[in-house]
Formats: C-alpha cells, sequence, structure tokens
C-alpha cells in the first residue's frame, strides 16, 4: 500500500527557513504527481506545491511562489518542500499527497493518497 510520511516541521521565527520531507513507499511513482497542500482550523486545505514525478515540473500557488521550492529524489522516494522567508500567515499542518496522472492538480479531492501531516508554526 502506499505510505507517504512526512517529517521536519518545527516552530521557527519569521523570516526563517524550513524544509520539509515526505517519504513515499508502496509503490514505484514515475507515473504520479506529488503535492503538497497545509490545512488549519476552520480553514479548508490549501493547494502548497506540486511536482510531476517524471519530469520535474512544479507548480506553486501564488501566496507561496518565491519562497518555497518542491522537489524530488527518485533513489530515495521522497519529496521535499524547502520553505524560506517564512511568515506567520504559513502556519499550518502540512501534508503531502499523490495521484496518478501527470495533472498538477491543485484540488485536494483529485488525490489519492495522504500522510499524516507534521505542524508548522512561524511565530512573529
Amino acid at each position: 500500500q502506499v505510505q507517504l510520511v512526512e517529517s521536519g516541521g518545527g516552530l521557527v521565527q519569521a523570516g526563517c527557513s524550513l524544509r520539509l520531507s515526505c517519504a513515499a513507499s508502496g509503490r514505484t511513482f514515475s507515473n504520479y504527481v506529488l503535492g503538497w497542500f497545509r490545512q488549519t482550523p476552520g480553514k479548508e486545505r490549501e493547494f502548497v506545491a506540486a511536482i510531476r514525478w517524471s519530469t520535474g515540473r512544479t507548480g506553486y500557488a501564488d501566496s507561496v511562489k518565491g519562497r518555497f521550492t518542491i522537489s524530488r529524489d527518485n533513489d530515495k522516494n521522497a519529496v521535499y518542500l524547502q520553505m524560506n522567508s517564512l511568515k506567520p500567515e504559513d502556519t499550518a499542518v502540512y501534508a503531502c499527497a499523490a495521484r496518478s496522472g501527470s495533472v498538477l492538480q491543485v484540488l485536494s479531492t483529485k488525490y489519492d493518497y495522504w500522510g499524516q501531516g507534521t505542524q508548522v508554526t512561524v511565530s512573529s
């Protein structure tokens, strides 16, 4: 079965950086898209970034473009989210997700597999 496990969250001050990791297992992901979403209490799950595994093509939400970078390591079956210049509004639970196909979907309902999430808290 597909399993996604996030790590790397924590508490940081505004302007600092964090790198989140997502360890993916149980499948060959060459025909998959993997993404990062975030959610805070009372809000909908929000698209952050996605990457097409086979080509490395990426897409980002406008709110994080220029600050966050998604990448993947084929040998390690891992996806990363490098987060720079963090802002308090970036505070959320970040989860990685996966779907089969090539479209960089921004809708969380289009993803089939989810990790449990990791907490990112950015203080003012």
